[in-house]
């Protein structure tokens, strides 16, 4: 893991265009290597754009995994590269709302788009900012971390920035209404205890309520948070959507529904960019065969 740090500090000082590029490359190789993965991102895609061909869905695949590792490469500039060149890289639409998430809890709600490290540079660049983190089975990759990921942030603040999942949501709310706005990332698995089977892309899948009860326990604003490459190797887009009215409102399941809309919605304009090789439909009804084996 320390050769594969170094590897990434060393290519974080090439131009981004040259970087970008070898990622690219490294993508195409490791979607001929990794076949568990491979039939992971085929798999979803056939369930949620069964309107494309074979031949559509296999090159839709091939461009995730090149969007995907080309991410991995770049992140070494979001750890190490100076708070100039990434300022330049990173456009910001229309702006960071850091005053509105101070003066109200806030949750940032960020789907699993590969470029969504950067929407956490781009909020720690200009205010506080709080995050769940899962410790990491290699120690040097987990210190790397979550010293990339804090960087912008004194040590009493990282301190209080990532937060343990296994904490609950106590610390998280006393961290919203501290005036410290959640980075939330809406759209894995977690199994069946803390979710609901509502559609994605019209296929039940189990989806986290936490955002819907988070919000009305805080009676704070959803803003949601999407991250794409700007095109030509210019670096990434961090869009600050309009938060979300009359969210969650009275039916927490409809609530979901939205929020699954909407990222359904945000998918169809990148969709190579969207983290299809995890499993999103590991957690199956009652009674419903698993989609992966």
């Amino acid at each position: 893991m320390r050769l594969i740090l170094g590897v990434i500090w060393l290519l974080h000082w090439l131009p981004l265009p040259i970087l970008g590029r070898i990622g690219e490359a490294f993508g195409e190789l490791l979607f001929l290597l990794m076949r568990e993965r491979r039939k992971i991102t085929l798999t979803n895609l056939t369930l949620c754009l069964p309107a494309l061909s074979a031949d559509e869905r296999e090159a839709l695949a091939r461009a995730h995994f090149r969007a995907y590792a080309r991410s991995v490469l770049e992140r070494g500039i979001l750890w190490w590269g100076s708070p100039k060149r990434l300022r330049r890289l990173i456009e910001v639409d229309p702006f960071v709302p850091t005053q509105a998430s101070i003066e109200q809890p806030t949750i940032f709600l960020c789907p699993h788009f590969v470029c969504l490290e950067v929407a956490g540079v781009a909020i720690t660049m200009q205010g506080p900012l709080c995050s769940i983190y899962t410790q990491q089975r290699s120690k040097v990759f987990d210190q790397a971390l979550r010293e990339g990921r804090s960087r912008f942030a004194t040590q009493e603040e990282a301190d209080r920035f990532l937060l343990s999942r296994s904490g609950g949501i106590k610390p998280i709310i006393r961290a919203m209404r501290s005036g410290r706005p959640f980075l939330m990332l809406p759209d894995m698995d977690f199994g069946a205890r803390e979710s609901i089977f509502v559609p994605f892309f019209g296929v039940p899948a189990a989806t986290l309520t936490a955002p819907a009860r988070l919000a009305a326990a805080t009676q704070g604003q959803v803003i949601p948070v999407t991250t794409q490459f700007r095109p030509n190797y210019q670096g990434w887009r961090v869009r600050f959507h309009s938060a979300w009215e009359n969210f969650p409102g009275d039916d927490i399941e409809a609530a979901t529904r939205r929020m699954n809309t909407f990222i359904e919605n945000q998918i169809q304009q990148a969709p190579s960019e969207y983290f299809w090789s995890h499993k999103r439909f590991k957690t199956r009804p009652e009674g419903m065969p698993s989609v992966y084996d």
